[in-house]
């Protein structure tokens, strides 16, 4: 039987000692890992100072991403980064990446936003080089997007071959993709092609189990090996979207996306999600639900 994990999205603080208590009080109350978002607008950290920082102040805490955006960064910069941040945190790194996505984050820096084909072949290349670049000695690469020529990065990560890679993945394309490449397939809901925000038309259960017979088929072999897990976006009570969040949750009643009741509804209903469908690992996506979500993982945490 699968064990369940736990994370939360935790995006900023006030200040280095409210962060730091933030991340040891996700440590005292049994969740597993604290995850960061990667976007250039809102109300966020950035993701690799913000993460060493929660690895500094906690000892069993592992921290990740959720997820880096590949087109932020050059995979072989971000290769050095993750490998530096396992060293620091003493191999507790999980390296969340996706494409990137909001047209919001792309128009504010001037980055152009490709067409989804483009940005998902460019992360295939991407997580190539990731893990090209965290095993032994010189490595090459030539893609259509990334080239490289004989790098040796140092350090090497601590967790060997490399982090656990968590990919989110929304639409078909993307969740064959997670089921090929990733450790930790993250389901979400599908993103329109624009940016513009979810796809309203995706939510649900129908479509929640359609993603994860998805991943079965083409995981093939690799399915007994992957970790599967999803956001949970409203626990408890039924609260009102964030106005800073793209997050919509109406349409996913019905799914471990919407976890309404007691502590032993949401524990009945996570035991049932893992047991009969595989899913996990569970992550509270606004911080404002770890209240109401702390009784539940001190039920079930093993």
């Amino acid at each position: 039987m699968r064990r369940f994990r736990f994370g939360a999205v935790v995006r900023d603080a006030a200040s280095a000692k409210e962060w730091a208590d933030k991340a040891r009080r996700l440590e005292d109350t049994g969740f597993d890992v604290l995850l960061v978002p990667d976007h250039l607008v809102g109300p966020r950290f950035a993701p690799i100072a913000a993460l060493t920082a929660a690895a500094c102040a906690t000892i069993r805490l592992r921290v990740g991403t959720l997820v880096f955006a590949n087109d932020f960064r050059h995979p072989a910069v971000l290769a050095k980064e993750t490998a530096t941040l396992d060293v620091l945190s003493g191999g507790r790194l999980e390296v969340g990446i996706g494409t990137g996505w909001m047209a919001g984050d792309y128009a504010g820096a001037g980055l152009e936003l490709a067409p989804p084909g483009v940005r998902i072949e460019r992360l295939r290349e991407a997580l190539a080089v990731l893990r090209g670049l965290w095993g032994e000695g010189p490595f090459d690469f030539a893609g259509r997007h990334y080239r490289i020529s004989g790098l040796d990065q140092r350090p090497k990560p601590v967790q060997r071959p490399g982090p656990p890679l968590v990919i989110g993945a929304g639409g078909a394309r993307m969740v064959r993709l997670a089921a090929e490449e990733a450790d930790v397939v993250n389901i979400g809901t599908r993103v329109l092609p624009d940016g513009s925000g979810p796809d309203a038309a995706d939510g649900g259960r129908p479509a929640l189990l359609a993603k994860l017979a998805a991943v079965r088929e083409a995981a093939g072999d690799r399915y007994a090996r992957l970790e599967l897990g999803t956001s949970v976006m409203q626990a408890g009570e039924r609260k009102p979207e964030e106005a800073w969040s793209a997050a919509d949750s109406s349409v996913l009643d019905g799914t471990p996306q919407v976890l309404l009741g007691t502590r032993h509804d949401i524990a009945d209903k996570l035991r049932y999600w893992r047991d009969e469908h595989d899913i996990s690992y569970f992550v509270v996506h606004h911080e404002r639900d770890l209240a109401a979500f702390e009784p539940v993982v001190e039920e079930l945490a093993t």
